[in-house]
């Protein structure tokens, strides 16, 4: 018999208490295997199985992009470094709503207050405040417009962007049943190499999705001048992994 194939015997006593062991070991190699395992009703029967995986990838265009915001303000006291922190914030959410950003679109990602010390690390030399807000910015083709406005005129000092789906479950579950078809092809594949047949699914697990996003946007409000032009922001696509594992019985 091939070694791709293999032959796991186990007796009737320990079957049940070896079960998980048996499993992970299957699942850490994963390649496609043909395994026959000794039947817990019967004393002579052997059960078959086809325990193969499968992959897919769907690229989709982003309809979401992440923004996130940031000010800070610095001060010799850390009730002053707060208070304008307050007059600062106000101004730049002010700007994103009138945007067209709804209330349920924007929230605070991050707030702190904190003493700034001297070059020996002794000495308190003032206090810095900083806030951190994250907007949903549903029209993605306009988001280095939607970037330019936020800092030269809403006073942000620090950018950073990502993108996203609105509803990432629509292109997951087309990569999942894209990763069925492979598993499938897969131990068809095994079976006619073997001289058997593929029979019903035992089981199936979906052991990993993972969107792989284009790389984060980052600049600060140095860079985006009024004299410079619209920041462009290219978008990419978005990659949706699905990993499956789906284990056949042989007919």
């Amino acid at each position: 018999m091939p070694q791709s194939f293999r032959l796991l015997v186990i007796p009737i006593a320990v079957v049940v208490a070896c079960s998980v062991a048996v499993a992970a070991v299957i699942v850490a190699s994963r390649a496609p295997v043909l395994v026959n395992v000794r039947s817990a009703t019967t004393a002579s029967g052997i059960d078959s199985a086809i325990l193969v995986s499968g992959d897919a990838t769907v690229s989709k265009n982003p309809d979401l992009a992440l923004l996130n915001a940031g000010i800070e303000s610095r001060a010799s006291t850390a009730a002053a470094a707060q208070s304008d922190l307050a007059t600062r914030a106000a101004k730049l959410i002010a700007r994103i709503k009138s945007l067209g950003v709804n209330d349920k679109d924007l929230s605070t990602s991050g707030y702190w207050i904190g003493p700034e010390y001297g070059s020996t690390g002794q000495t308190i030399t003032g206090y810095r405040a900083g806030e951190q807000l994250q907007v949903k910015w549903h029209n993605v083709d306009t988001v280095g417009r939607t970037l330019d406005a936020i800092v030269q005129e809403g006073g942000a000092t620090n950018i950073s962007i990502g993108f996203g789906l609105a509803n990432p479950k629509a292109a997951q579950a087309e990569a999942r049943a894209l990763a069925i078809a492979d598993a499938k092809a897969k131990a068809q594949a095994m079976a006619s190499a073997a001289g058997v047949h593929v029979g019903q699914v035992i089981r199936v697990s979906d052991v990993s999705i993972n969107t792989r996003t284009p790389y984060p946007y980052t600049y600060g409000a140095a860079l985006a001048a009024p004299d410079k032009a619209v920041t462009q922001v290219p978008v990419g696509d978005l990659d949706v992994q699905v990993s499956v594992e789906v284990d056949y019985s042989i007919a």
